[in-house]
């Protein structure tokens, strides 16, 4: 495959079409409501912005550590523990400029082009897309009420054969974006066993850790030293414009992660790691965040069904509704164009998460105020009548 050929298997990402157009539609004075995208309507910690603050008036930044400050990473591992009663050397933290940085970086060093990886559909698209410019095959598994809308040993197995070809890879996510699936302990062990059998490299993407509002929220690291698990402080830390992310590896890859960390991004930004190590501090405040997500949810969870959209995966996790919304259309991106011309409120439409089924889905995000969720279920309601 050659490299312009690469780029052109990219996919569009139609949230951030959808996104753009919205930020559009609000310049010129419209009453936009976004659900488009996973942005949190709350700020960073107010310890955060604090030590950012006392960081610029200092005025000492510069590059740190290709894999980031001791310090952070410090406060990471004994994060783990406190959370999960873990032990982790905080060597094998890596810290990246957001976890989109961490795919890269575990894509890169763990596969070759050509290479297998195996991923969940329906699923967030940048993983088929950065796959597709490094010149990796995605193959992608339907995740379905039969399997718990999670991978499963089994369908990792059914998805080789059907492939003709080993599998080099699994990439997990739990919460997972968009069906909001958590994958509990259990079937985590029971994944990680079978690819240390089978000799597959595990990636666990637990950036939405910290949202599971239904069932057990656990971290591969529980059951596995052999896994990658990637994480973010953009979704539950609130700090998407922050760019910070960390991952944790086996003590033998740390090295080769390292080394292409240092070529590609030198190092994260010093003044989002300050921010982040006191924003590890504020889970009081956090929670608080939590519970309005709760309470959307709640609402979607009730008022979209009364609507005729009904809910197609489950919301244990994350801040996302899938749903179905067969009885209206068969061309989810019109839809979502439509209702954002028409009605001012923007939401992903589902062939983003899946390029086969995905015509028929919408992805609603909860993530705004409690008086934007409101209002645009009440907008919807009334344009669907």
């Amino acid at each position: 495959m050659t490299q312009m050929s690469k780029r052109s298997a990219v996919e569009p990402f139609h949230a951030m079409d959808v996104l753009a157009e919205a930020t559009r539609r609000r310049e010129a004075g419209h009453p936009v409501i976004s659900m488009a995208v996973g942005q949190p309507v709350h700020p960073a910690p107010k310890a955060a912005l604090e030590a950012a603050r006392r960081a610029l008036e200092d005025g000492r930044l510069g590059y740190t550590d290709a894999l980031g400050t001791l310090s952070l990473k410090t406060a990471i591992a004994e994060d783990y523990q406190g959370r999960h009663g873990l032990v982790i050397d905080p060597q094998r933290i890596a810290v990246t400029t957001g976890s989109s940085a961490g795919f890269n970086l575990a894509f890169l060093a763990l596969f070759d082009p050509g290479d297998c990886v195996a991923i969940a559909r329906p699923g967030y698209p940048a993983y088929r897309n950065i796959m597709a410019a490094l010149g990796l095959r995605a193959v992608e598994i339907e995740a379905n009420a039969e399997t718990g809308f999670t991978l499963t040993p089994e369908s990792l197995e059914r998805a080789a054969a059907e492939a003709g070809r080993p599998l080099r890879g699994v990439l997990l996510a739990s919460p997972a974006n968009p069906t909001g699936t958590v994958t509990g302990r259990a079937r985590l062990k029971s994944l990680a066993e079978y690819c240390r059998a089978q000799s597959i490299a595990f990636i666990s993407d637990e950036i939405y850790h910290g949202l599971t509002f239904a069932g057990e929220e656990a971290t591969a690291l529980e059951v596995s030293d052999d896994v990658v698990v990637i994480n973010s402080f953009s979704k539950y830390y609130c700090m998407t414009g922050w760019r910070i992310g960390w991952m944790v590896l086996p003590e033998s890859q740390v090295r080769a992660f390292e080394r292409i960390a240092q070529s590609l991004y030198i190092s994260p930004p010093e003044l989002s790691q300050i921010a982040a190590e006191a924003a590890l501090g504020a889970r009081q405040e956090l929670d608080g965040y939590k519970r309005s997500y709760a309470a959307n949810r709640d609402l979607l969870l009730k008022r979209l069904p009364e609507i005729g959209l009904s809910i197609a995966s489950p919301m244990d996790g994350a801040f996302y509704a899938y749903v179905d919304v067969s009885r209206f259309t068969n061309d989810s991106m019109a839809f979502a164009r439509r209702m954002l011309a028409e009605i001012n409120v923007a939401a992903t439409p589902g062939h983003d998460f899946d390029p086969v089924e995905g015509h028929r889905a919408m992805r609603f995000s909860y993530a705004g105020s409690a008086e934007e969720m409101t209002e645009a279920m009440d907008r919807i309601a009334r344009w669907l009548k």
